[in-house]
């Protein structure tokens, strides 16, 4: 198998949602500066990401709302009729300097990724994971759905059974509501219970092709081996798929703002250990996360494990210049732990698997997720 191909931009660095929005703090960037610091990643590995035009952009998304969007960005603000059709400039979505730029760029990416997977292939895309975006209008921090694109472009190559697995703290419900009753488009998503956008509820089967596991506040690294082996390593073993598509959100992390969860980062290494290889095609996004040295460790572990690159316990002086030159205006920031400039590796968080995620467990894979098989 070829080497894994790394995609990113530019267009992320110093792009920012606003300095009071938790999106404020560069990840794309650093994610590829460190990764470039380590010395993994060679020239022919790396692809500059394009910016889907219109035309791409609209196999999903209203041509409306997309012109909406452009229209945010040519002026810098938003018509009320905008904002409450679209939901431009409210609900966390914020009107910024690129703000149809830098989402058509995630959506490039995939979009590249997809091509570059046409056949076989392992592509890591930090600037994608915006699983929240709708057909029309904004959400969730997501404008453009870059991973539906993604999914629907290997449906136009002719690919039949693709599994979108989501470890986003957040439910994947832009993706899974865009392919509810296909059959050809499997969804999966591992998310905290009773967060926003508090839907995906384990009942939620999404016309049948759908898997969600909500999970209890202080969930760790036992709780995801768990589901991984007992679900997610089980429904890969029977679907066989041609094409997997990880969100690799690293919001789920202890250390993260915006959930309550306790991963630590060995569990994302570890589900990439488990997926690399068990698909023809693999594309590995990023997606949450709003802590920067969690968010850049993260991504940039998990391009490691996708190369088989053991990291070393101690950064080299270069790598830790590029985590020490990160600032975070939040509490974590005053006080950030040693380690977070030290090494890429968390300490694992372990512990009982409770009953909320024995539960899980208990309920199966239900049948209708292999009405493609």
């Amino acid at each position: 198998m070829s080497r894994p191909l790394l995609v990113g931009s530019e267009i992320y660095r110093r792009s920012t949602y606003g300095p009071k929005h938790p999106l404020a703090i560069p990840r794309v960037s650093t994610t590829l500066d460190l990764i470039r610091a380590l010395g993994w990643v060679e020239p022919a590995q790396y692809r500059d990401s394009p910016m889907a035009d219109v035309a791409a952009l609209t196999r999903f998304h209203d041509p409306g709302y997309i012109a909406a969007l452009q229209r945010a960005e040519a002026t810098q603000a938003v018509s009320a009729e905008d904002r409450d059709r679209y939901r431009i400039g409210a609900d966390g979505n914020p009107v910024y300097r690129e703000v149809f730029r830098r989402p058509a760029t995630s959506a490039g990416g995939v979009l590249l990724a997809a091509e570059l997977t046409r056949h076989s292939g392992v592509v890591h895309v930090p600037g994608g994971g915006t699983h929240h975006g709708r057909r029309d209008r904004a959400s969730g921090f997501c404008y453009v759905n870059d991973a539906v694109l993604g999914l629907l472009a290997w449906l136009d190559q002719g690919l039949t059974r693709l599994l979108y697995l989501d470890v986003d703290a957040h439910h994947g419900d832009g993706v899974q509501d865009a392919f509810q009753d296909e059959p050809r488009v499997v969804t999966v998503s591992i998310h905290e219970g009773a967060r926003w956008p508090f839907s995906g509820a384990a009942e939620d089967m999404a016309g049948g092709q759908a898997l969600n596991l909500p999970v209890p506040e202080g969930f760790h690294d036992t709780e995801m081996r768990a589901l991984r082996e007992g679900l997610i390593e089980p429904l890969i073993a029977r679907l066989k798929p041609q094409a997997i598509m990880l969100q690799c959100g690293s919001d789920a992390l202890l250390e993260d703002p915006l959930s309550r969860l306790a991963l630590s980062n060995n569990a994302h290494r570890d589900l990439v250990a488990a997926l690399r290889g068990a698909a023809p095609r693999l594309i590995l996004l990023g997606g949450g996360g709003y802590n920067p040295w969690s968010v850049a460790r993260c991504w940039t572990l998990a391009w490691a494990e996708l190369n088989g690159i053991a990291p070393p316990l101690r950064l080299p002086d270069a790598a830790e210049q590029v985590l020490r030159g990160l600032s975070f205006h939040r509490a974590a920031g005053r006080n950030p732990a040693p380690h977070w400039f030290t090494t890429l590796l968390d300490t694992p968080r372990e512990g009982p698997v409770r009953a909320e995620v024995r539960a899980l467990l208990a309920r199966g894979l239900p049948e209708s997720l292999f009405a493609m098989a």
